[in-house]
């Protein structure tokens, strides 16, 4: 039986990965959950699982985790501490789906403690790709995708040696607007942009997705993940989300992974590396089916551009790069930063920023504290706004 750690249950991921430990009781064991502030869920979570531990890292919602829970034989924690403790707990794999750079210090926690790590918090790798990757060489740790596009490369690059990849293909679906022309982007609404046509997710990765920032930051962790450079890792355009990613071998095999747009299917595989194990889910039939792919759209969709640019110059510009984006999308959610504005004000923050070339933490944290403080003070001196 394999004892997972859950960080970020309440969230999509954390749901379906809760989903997927029940139907595999025989095989998963949770022995510890955290959630941001949704203690009601997590306490429904807490009393259908049993986990040995668990952690609120909204540290007001303590007391209240506390009361539902009253009777429960679990140890409750709250705030950060809360959160690195349960990398702590008795587990063999890390479930992290933490969203955004919060979800840093937890990964390398667990690394550090020599836990395997199922990731689907991909700012980790974004921000500090360099870090995780070394702590986990030195550790003996594997890090296994959990975002479908990766997990489809993982799968795909069984068929060859890391030697003769000729390219690694990451599919996107090009969200809601992918057929909008550039001019109707400037009156986009949050409730527009969170109606993914094939995906259900948080809402700041669907808006993620809608801007295509999403398949840039994909990129990042692509390059860190598999160990590949930069010029060899493409975008294509895959409106049906049937196709999660590709990988071309020098000798020119095409080699992808096909399924329904379900998460399940990628998180299962993770959980049960390197065995596959039978799952209820529903199955993929091709009969009738059209499968179409497109070249992306750099200049109705900029943030694609500018992560592949961050990321070429490194350092700490892909921190920057995903601070900024992190407060635009959460003003574009609150209204207050149009559809546009976000890779305008993403832009804006890079260019003013004066890179650490091969950051520590500490630098790490320290960039994505100030594009964020720069970000906020662009939108509130009027210069990127509504």
């Amino acid at each position: 039986m394999k004892k997972v750690i859950v960080l970020g249950s309440t969230g999509s991921i954390g749901r379906q990965t809760l989903e997927v430990a029940a139907h595999l009781p025989e095989e998963i064991h949770v022995t510890a959950l955290v959630a941001g502030s949704n203690v009601e869920l997590l306490a429904e979570q807490v009393r259908r699982f049993r986990p040995a531990l668990v952690a609120v890292a909204d540290k007001e919602r303590w007391r209240e985790l506390k009361e539902l829970l009253s009777g429960e034989k679990v140890t409750i924690m709250a705030g950060e501490e809360g959160v690195l403790a349960a990398t702590e707990a008795e587990g063999d794999l890390v479930l992290a789906a933490i969203v955004g750079i919060a979800g840093l210090k937890p990964v390398l926690a667990a690394v550090r403690r020599g836990k395997d790590v199922a990731l689907a918090n991909k700012e980790a790798l974004v921000t500090a790709g360099h870090l995780v990757q070394a702590e986990a060489r030195r550790r003996g740790v594997k890090i296994m995708p959990v975002d479908s596009e990766h997990s489809a490369i993982f799968q795909s690059l069984h068929a060859g040696r890391p030697a003769e990849i000729k390219r690694l293909l990451l599919t996107a679906s090009g969200g809601p607007f992918r057929t909008w022309p550039k001019k109707a982007l400037q009156r986009v609404t949050a409730k527009e942009a969170l109606q993914h046509p094939n995906w259900r997710m948080g809402a700041k990765i669907t808006v993620d997705s809608a801007t295509l920032m999403n398949k840039g930051l994909e990129v990042i962790e692509a390059r860190w993940l598999f160990d590949v450079e930069l010029k060899k890792i493409e975008v294509l355009v895959h409106p049906e989300s049937i196709v999660h990613s590709l990988v071309e071998f020098v000798d020119g095999a095409v080699v992808a992974q096909l399924g329904l747009p379900d998460m399940r299917l990628p998180i299962q595989y993770a959980l049960t590396y390197p065995e596959r194990l039978p799952a209820p889910w529903p199955r993929l039939d091709l009969t009738g089916r059209t499968l179409t792919f497109e070249a992306p759209d750099t200049d109705r969709f900029p943030c694609l551009a500018l992560a592949r640019a961050a990321a070429q110059k490194g350092g700490t510009y892909p921190t920057v790069l995903n601070g900024a984006n992190e407060v635009a999308v959460e003003e574009f959610l609150k209204g207050r930063l149009s559809f546009l504005g976000i890779p305008a004000l993403v832009e804006k923050v890079l260019a003013g920023h004066t890179p650490v070339p091969e950051p520590d933490l500490e630098a790490v944290l320290a960039a994505d504290a100030w594009a964020r403080s720069k970000a906020r003070a662009l939108i509130r001196e009027g210069v990127v706004g509504a």
